[in-house]
């Protein structure tokens, strides 16, 4: 048996989880995200966009496997996951907005606009039964870790101002990257994208098969019994 441990708070990636029939662990990091994108630019010079979500879910997928509750201290069966999400626009790179006055700014902006959302996901295997591996894939207890981003295409509807007040009035964009859903709220205030919806998100599951496939794991072995 394999356990997925979600090294995230987000509602919305574990509710997508669940969707798909795989019921995570979760686990939630004391990552300080600034100081560690300070590290990495300061190791490896000017980040992309893609790359500084790959060193945040890398930062938060290692945490929380090094720093496992104690309920979880003896488990051998456990592949974490951490994400990550920002949103690309006009240059900028966003995050989750400082408060309800900066959400309305990044609204007036995007409005209209399109950008592009990324998600990192870093997976480690923390399993220590090892076992027989499918030829070309890593197998457990070989303690692999591997990680990729997804990239979606957001092309955002041309908001009233109204519209921009009452969307964060609700507060909703003041808890995720970019200050928008596409499944919650902001859903109608998407026109459509290009690319993984299930990245937009905060967790691509195509991409999560990808990444588990390395290490001989299948979405089936993970599913709720």
């Amino acid at each position: 048996m394999t356990r997925l441990l979600l090294a995230s708070a987000s509602p919305a990636r574990r509710a997508t989880l669940i969707a798909a029939g795989i019921d995570p662990v979760v686990a939630v990091s004391s990552v300080d995200e600034e100081a560690t994108l300070a590290a990495a630019r300061e190791r490896f010079g000017t980040l992309e966009p893609a790359d500084a979500v790959l060193v945040l879910a890398q930062a938060k997928a290692q945490d929380v496997a090094e720093n496992l509750p104690d309920e979880l201290a003896d488990a051998d069966d456990l592949v974490v996951v951490g994400c990550d999400s920002m949103l690309e626009i006009d240059g900028q790179i966003l995050g989750k907005p400082r408060d309800a006055d900066d959400a309305v700014a990044r609204w007036q902006a995007m409005r209209g606009n399109t950008g592009v959302l990324h998600t990192g996901h870093w997976l480690m295997d923390e399993r220590t039964t090892a076992g027989e591996p499918t030829p070309g894939r890593l197998g457990a207890g070989n303690g692999a870790v591997l990680g990729a981003t997804s990239s979606t295409t957001v092309h955002f509807a041309d908001l009233s101002d109204a519209e921009i007040v009452a969307y964060v009035a609700t507060r909703e964009p003041l808890a995720v990257a970019g200050a928008f859903t596409i499944d919650g709220l902001g859903g109608p205030f998407v026109e459509r994208i290009e690319g993984d919806h299930h990245g937009v998100v905060g967790i691509s599951l195509p991409l999560l098969r990808s990444l588990l496939a390395e290490i001989d794991v299948t979405i089936p072995d993970l599913w709720r019994a």
